[in-house]
């Protein structure tokens, strides 16, 4: 089940690129960002509501949500739409692709059982070079506020990585759908108020079929569906593994942008795409094999398996 998931979230967050593209052809980049999450806010409060999930209900919970609501929510998006009009797509995908570095090292902070290893190393290495073969021919900056907008990215990609690493070490009570409407509601109001103030009200964008169509394609699936089944898998497999997403997923957006808008595919995707599927690899036979020692030892101990085990990520 858990690979499962990881795979439909690489496909679900391939798509999203996409789909972002075709919103930004009629809506500002940070109100989109905005609106995005205030629909998803307001879904899934209505979902919560009839499924009768507890909101969280402590000053600690709340705390959690307001410190990785605005690390997810409010710095992390707001430094990509705010930094790409300043550079390429490609080279902001390239250095979100440092989030499992950032993850790898913070989880080594706070949570003790994740080691960092050699083979966790070289795999993130050999992921973020695959991403930066992919999108060689964007990877420049023209100027100071191209190196300013690569730096916001950086921290926006390490804001991600610690609000990860933190809803994982002390948000395992609190359940998916809560955890993300509450992150939402406390990240939303420094994304909704920096774009009114700097793009206007809402109400005055040029509200398309496909500007209609974006927003709540990526409420309901980018957001909604997206996190909750991340917030799943965060709980059930290494954050590190859970990271990894971000590697992937470039590699889904240009095979979408090849299908739906006929864009080229250049050689160095494929010398790229397999640099990636060989980080993702070396990781999961890493995880398998260790699981597969644990088996062998436990089974020496206790005798066979009475079942076989689940695979894993």
């Amino acid at each position: 089940m858990k690979v499962i998931v990881w795979l439909l979230l690489c496909l679900i967050w391939g798509t999203t690129w996409f789909v972002i593209k075709v919103g930004l052809r009629d809506l500002p980049p940070i109100s989109f960002a905005g609106v995005r999450f205030v629909s998803a806010s307001l879904i899934l409060l209505a979902v919560i509501s009839l499924r009768k999930i507890s909101l969280p209900n402590t000053r600690r919970d709340w705390t959690l949500l307001a410190v990785t609501g605005f690390l997810q929510f409010s710095f992390n998006y707001s430094t990509v739409f705010w930094s790409e009009q300043y550079i390429s797509s490609g080279l902001a995908a390239v250095l979100q692709a440092t989030i499992p570095a950032f993850g790898l090292v913070m989880a080594w902070v706070h949570l003790p059982q994740e080691k960092i290893t050699w083979h966790k190393v070289i795999a993130i290495v050999l992921g973020i070079v695959g991403v930066a073969t992919i999108f060689i021919e964007q990877l420049h900056v023209n100027d100071l506020l191209a190196f300013a907008g690569c730096v916001a990215i950086v921290a926006g990609a390490f804001a991600a990585a610690e609000s990860n690493i933190l809803t994982k070490s002390f948000g395992a009570s609190l359940h998916p759908a809560s955890l993300l409407f509450g992150q939402m509601v406390c990240g939303l109001l420094p994304l909704t108020l920096f774009g009114f103030f700097k793009e206007g009200s809402p109400l005055n964008f040029h509200w398309t079929f496909s500007a209609v169509f974006a927003i709540l394609y990526l409420a309901v699936v980018g957001t909604i569906a997206a996190f909750w089944l991340y917030y799943w898998l965060l709980q059930r497999v290494e954050s590190t593994h859970a990271m990894t997403i971000a590697l992937v997923t470039p590699l889904v957006a240009v095979f979408v942008g090849a299908l739906a808008l006929d864009e080229k595919l250049l050689p160095q995707t494929y010398l790229g795409g397999a640099l990636i599927l060989g980080s993702v690899g070396l990781i999961t036979l890493r995880r398998q094999a260790k699981i597969a020692g644990q088996n062998i030892r436990r089974q020496a101990d206790t005798g066979p398996p009475s079942g076989a085990t689940e695979t894993q990520l």
